[in-house]
């Protein structure tokens, strides 16, 4: 017996107002999960009342990829771009934890772990981290086993551990994003499906929930609904959609995997597994990275998949045995995975005026730097970021069925 919940039928406690009866705004946001509600906030505190944002489901649905209790945080990236980046992603954290007055990010630090022929390199992390003056300790298994018990190594394993890793707090951090769009003056409609998006007079038209607003530029933050979107302006690229899931384990050594005494981690290897410490739920979290079948928004499941529990529990049982205790829920989301695993965030082509963000599967982490970057090219037109590796015109994404390398 598993005990799963049926979280597919939980609803949001927070509900939208009516339809409002302005239907002319500065900024449009579609789609608030966490890429879209981050963008939502950083308008709305810039642009305030100008800021629309539509979801099609109840704010904090479980359709999509961002909610559940926890997400990893890390400054440990294989480049460069990505290590300043987060470093932005937890200033614009710490900012929305300010303005929210509530904490959003646990810091417990992070360890990447790996056998030395992996086939993820540890030194571009390494190499990476140094690069961009971020301090790291590199173990070797004994030492690791010293500091962390709880796992069961040999000597052909290694890893690396940052003190500044941790969990971004997915739903809490959802909400946030919203609570405080909505204080600056944003209005957030939910349960608003929207039926068409067309560009008129140098502004975008978005048909939703039996209404049309306009504005003068458009956020599209779609998730898994992003190939529909963009089919509707014209625009492909190669993305695959695909159903993961995480799995939550009773373990009876709780005091042993507290997030005081116990890091978020990432097993750097093919397949790659992570996992966190106890929070959110009285159990231990871990799940397989993008190993999930390709399906679409409409198509998924949300049954889990009994296969990649198992998987996902014989890698506890070698490695964390003490973490391997009976299944309290399994919860099941959505990668939406360009080929190259990398961020878009960029113009559409053709409409400067319509800005697209995907997370390729791994960028609630960075949800609140992305909306704020969003902003920035939204109302100034362009931003401090390097987001130069995130081009929607990159040469893989003109590819018709371009290489896949799904490991990061």
């Amino acid at each position: 017996m598993t005990g799963r919940r049926p979280t597919h039928k939980r609803r949001s406690a927070v509900s939208s107002p009516a339809a409002p009866r302005r239907r002319n705004y500065q900024h449009i946001v579609l789609g608030l999960g966490g890429l879209g509600s981050g963008a939502a906030y950083w308008l709305a505190c810039r642009a305030g009342a100008d800021v629309l944002g539509i979801e099609q489901f109840e704010l904090g649905h479980v359709r999509g990829e961002s909610q559940d209790h926890s997400r990893i945080i890390r400054l440990s990236y294989h480049t460069p771009s990505y290590v300043q980046l987060a470093k932005r992603a937890y200033d614009s954290w710490a900012r929305l934890g300010a303005d929210a007055g509530e904490q959003v990010v646990l810091k417990t630090g992070g360890l990447d772990v790996a056998p030395r022929d992996a086939a993820i390199d540890l030194s571009t992390y390494t190499g990476s981290l140094t690069a961009c003056g971020v301090p790291f300790e590199a173990l070797d298994a004994a030492e690791i086993m010293r500091r962390w018990p709880q796992w069961h190594l040999t000597d052909e394993h290694h890893g690396i551990y940052q003190s500044e890793s941790g969990i971004a707090m997915a739903a809490r951090a959802n909400a946030a994003h919203q609570r405080m769009a909505r204080a600056h003056g944003a209005t957030l409609m939910d349960r608003t499906p929207v039926r068409s998006i067309r560009p008129v007079d140098g502004e975008v038209e978005v048909e939703a929930g039996g209404k049309r607003y306009r504005c003068e530029s458009l956020v599209v933050a779609a998730g898994p609904w992003s190939p529909v979107v963009l089919k509707r302006l014209g625009t492909r690229i190669p993305l695959e959609v695909t159903q993961e899931q995480v799995t939550y384990f009773r373990t009876a050594h709780s005091a042993a995997f507290a997030p005081e005494r116990f890091p978020i981690w990432i097993w750097m290897d093919d397949p790659s597994f992570y996992g966190f410490p106890i929070f959110g739920e009285q159990a231990v979290k871990a799940a397989r990275d993008a190993g999930g079948p390709p399906v679409t928004a409409n198509t998924r499941s949300f049954d889990p998949d009994p296969a990649q529990e198992r998987a996902v529990k014989r890698f506890l049982a070698r490695y964390l045995p003490d973490a391997a205790g009976p299944i309290l829920y399994t919860k099941t989301c959505l990668y939406t995975l360009t080929p190259d695993r990398d961020f878009v965030i960029d113009r559409l082509p053709g409409h400067s005026n319509i800005l697209v963000a995907i997370g390729a599967g791994h960028a609630f982490k960075f949800a609140s730097v992305i909306g704020r970057i969003l902003s920035e090219l939204a109302i100034d037109g362009s931003t401090p970021s390097d987001i130069s590796p995130f081009a929607i015109t990159r040469p893989i994404l003109k590819m018709k069925n371009p290489p896949k390398n799904y490991m990061q």
